[in-house]
């Protein structure tokens, strides 16, 4: 009774990774194996880098009981002032990226304030600035493309860890099966922890049976997905920028006061007010943390494209808001967590992927993934009138 309580509390979550561990082996055996190829898994995690960063973004957003339509156009109005500011402007790359950075908090500041306290729908703020941001990017460039980019620039995307010689292991990438090794004693620790304190603090938890087979689960992933890598070229510069945004945001979402505030100011925002949460002040920094994020995957992906085009950017608002709510987000607001949005982003990376490998065609891919967007808020619907 115990074991099927908890299943049912996080069902939304636990669904989802059952989901996209079903969806990796479906397409694997479909592709005959080409999907879990370790050039395969190194080009789905560059392809999707920026939609992941996107997502991260886009659920907090969410979380706080808005939507915002101008990440798209924002990622490519700052890989065009990157190319002017590298390739025009020869400025360092350092120093290129950081005034790239700042502009994307101010182009989320600019949305922030209008939504947060001139008290204008984010829907409209934010479709204001897609086609702000998306005529502006054609102006900087004046309709053309421009490339390429200083060398150490294209390495964010392009990159991958040095490794360094260990044991005679010449043909896997040693470093990347060290780090393996490390992340699954990181996460052994953890969750003895995290039960530990569970318990002490009378909570529900799993059968001991059923979080050993956890655990051991975890491990086999995280090391299989490592031996992977380390089979190629081993991690990429790109995975590491990505980890840390999850840990980072993740621990913000859930450790933190400010993560406590934007979940009450989307789960009830006149509530949170009441408990003396400044709302508006929440709204604005979820905003001005969006337009940062926008502008950091506007520059993996112009880097990954060595070339920063007046079409960049285009759907990758809707890529971004389906990672959400595949994810777990719910359209109310208040629900959502920061691994589930990547989850939402991985499970439409490898549909994407695996349609690709089979021949399926672009119109069709479109097709399947409005109906798995479709089924996940049907699903978030159905829970919700389920609760009342």
């Amino acid at each position: 009774m115990k074991l099927a309580e908890l299943l049912k509390n996080n069902m939304r979550s636990y669904g989802m990774i059952v989901a996209l561990m079903f969806i990796i082996l479906l397409f694997s055996v479909l592709s005959d194996g080409i999907l879990l190829r370790p050039l395969n898994v190194t080009n789905l995690i560059l392809q999707n880098s920026y939609i992941l960063v996107l997502a991260i973004g886009m659920v907090m957003v969410i979380i706080a009981g808005h939507i915002d339509l101008s990440v798209g156009s924002v990622c490519a109005f700052v890989g065009a002032i990157a190319a002017i500011l590298m390739i025009d402007m020869q400025l360092p790359t350092a120093l290129a990226v950081l005034i790239c950075l700042l502009l994307g908090a101010l182009i989320g500041a600019w949305h922030g304030f209008f939504i947060a306290y001139l008290k204008m729908p984010s829907f409209i703020v934010t479709l204001a600035g897609m086609l702000l941001f998306r005529g502006l990017t054609m102006v900087v460039l004046g309709g053309q493309s421009k490339s390429p980019y200083p060398p150490e620039f294209i390495l964010i995307s392009s990159g991958f860890l040095p490794d360094i010689p260990f044991l005679g292991l010449a043909s896997y990438h040693t470093l990347t099966m060290l780090i393996g090794v490390v992340l699954s004693l990181f996460v052994i620790f953890s969750e003895l922890k995290e039960r530990r304190v569970q318990i002490n603090n009378q909570f529900m938890v799993l059968p001991k049976g059923f979080f050993i087979a956890k655990l051991i689960g975890m491990v086999a992933i995280i090391n299989i997905f490592t031996f992977v890598l380390a089979s190629y070229r081993g991690i990429p510069n790109i995975l590491v920028i990505l980890f840390v945004l999850i840990v980072l945001f993740s621990f913000v979402m859930n450790k933190t006061v400010i993560g406590r505030h934007i979940y009450a100011t989307g789960g009830n925002q006149k509530a949170a007010e009441l408990s003396g949460v400044k709302t508006k002040r929440v709204t604005f920094w979820v905003f001005v943390n969006m337009g940062f994020l926008s502008a950091m995957a506007g520059l993996i992906y112009a880097a990954r494209l060595n070339s920063a085009t007046p079409r960049a950017g285009t759907m990758f608002e809707l890529d971004a808001i389906a990672a959400a709510f595949i994810g777990g987000a719910s359209m109310a607001g208040g629900v959502g967590t920061i691994v589930g949005a990547v989850v939402g982003g991985l499970v439409m990376g490898v549909m994407n992927n695996g349609m690709s490998l089979l021949g399926i065609s672009i119109d069709w891919q479109q097709a399947i993934k409005g109906l798995v967007l479709l089924a996940a808020v049907g699903f978030d619907i159905y829970n919700r009138n389920k609760a009342k």
